[in-house]
């Protein structure tokens, strides 16, 4: 039976209150557990006690080979009962595939518009040599 450490949301409408339990994997998010292990409360503050959670029973679910989700694996990280990987995804903060075409759309038809006014720009400054060469004979 595949084990997971995962949230269990409690609590009312727009007032969440989270549960960490072992459950089997393919078990519902709030549905049949084995064992509450312990609590996050995300509506108090920061500074105050968030999570709590049952060391011994957590490190039995560790040993018996219970896989922690993310978000409860940054909370065993920050007891110090896990070690939560550090990851790098230099691609997060890049706008999506739409947005980088639009942005060489925009980047090409400024180009164009600076191309125009440049060449339009010398066609003007030639007549006038034109008209100058002219009036000078």
């Amino acid at each position: 039976m595949p084990l997971k450490m995962r949230l269990a949301r409690a609590g009312s409408k727009k007032r969440p209150y989270y549960h960490v339990v072992v459950a089997d994997a393919r078990s519902p998010r709030d549905g049949r557990f084995i064992e509450t292990v312990g609590s996050w409360n995300p509506m108090l503050p920061k500074d105050a006690e968030r999570v709590t959670l049952k060391e011994d029973r957590i490190k039995h679910w560790l040993g018996e080979g219970a896989q922690p989700t993310d978000r409860v694996l940054r909370f065993l990280d920050k007891a110090g009962i896990a070690n939560r990987p550090t990851r790098a995804n230099p691609t997060k903060g890049l706008p999506g595939k739409k947005a980088q075409e639009r942005e060489a759309e925009r980047k090409q038809r400024e180009e164009d518009a600076r191309e125009a006014a440049e060449k339009a720009a010398a066609e003007k400054a030639g007549a006038q040599d034109e008209g100058t060469e002219a009036s000078a004979e």
